[in-house]
C-alpha cells in the first residue's frame, strides 16, 4: 500500500527539477536540499520494495516467520527517511509560497512530529492498550 505513494511522489520530485521555475523561485541550497529530499525518497522506496525481492528469490511459495520479521523491519526502517523527505519538499514549498524560511520550518517539524507521533509513539501505545483490553 506505501508503495505506489512513494512512486507518485518521486515522480512528482522529479518532475520539480525539470520545470523551468525550479531553478528561478530555488536558490542553490534549496535545490540541494530537494535534491537531498529525493535520495531519503529513494532509499525508503529502495527498503519498501527489498522484501518484496526478497520474497519472489528466496521463499516464493511461503511466508516464514523470519521473513516477516524481515519485512516488518524493512518497512519500519523506511518510515524515517520517507517523512523526513516528505517534511523537506513542504520546507521548500512552503518557503517559495510564504517567503518565510521560519514559518516553513515549523510547519515542517510540526508534520514531522505527527508523522513520528502517528509511524512510532501511537503504535505501542494501541498495543499496550489492546493487550490490557484482551487480558481483562
Amino acid at each position: 500500500m506505501v508503495l505506489p505513494g512513494l512512486q507518485a511522489l518521486f515522480g512528482f520530485q522529479m518532475i520539480a527539477v525539470f520545470n523551468s521555475s525550479f531553478a528561478e523561485k530555488l536558490t542553490a541550497s534549496q535545490q540541494k536540499l530537494h535534491i537531498a529530499s529525493i535520495v531519503l525518497v529513494v532509499i525508503s522506496i529502495a527498503l519498501v520494495m527489498t522484501p518484496a525481492a526478497l520474497h519472489r528469490q528466496i521463499v516464493p511459495r511461503r511466508a516464514s516467520e523470519r521473513f516477516v520479521r524481515a519485512a516488518s523491519w524493512l518497512l519500519l526502517a523506511a518510515m524515517p527517511p520517507l517523512a523526513i523527505g516528505i517534511c523537506t519538499d513542504v520546507f521548500l514549498v512552503t518557503t517559495v509560497v510564504w517567503h518565510d524560511d521560519l514559518a516553513a520550518g515549523v510547519v515542517s517539524a510540526a508534520l514531522l512530529l505527527l508523522f513520528g507521533g502517528l509511524w512510532f509513539v501511537y503504535p505501542p501505545m494501541y498495543k499496550s492498550t489492546r493487550m490490557r483490553h484482551e487480558a481483562e
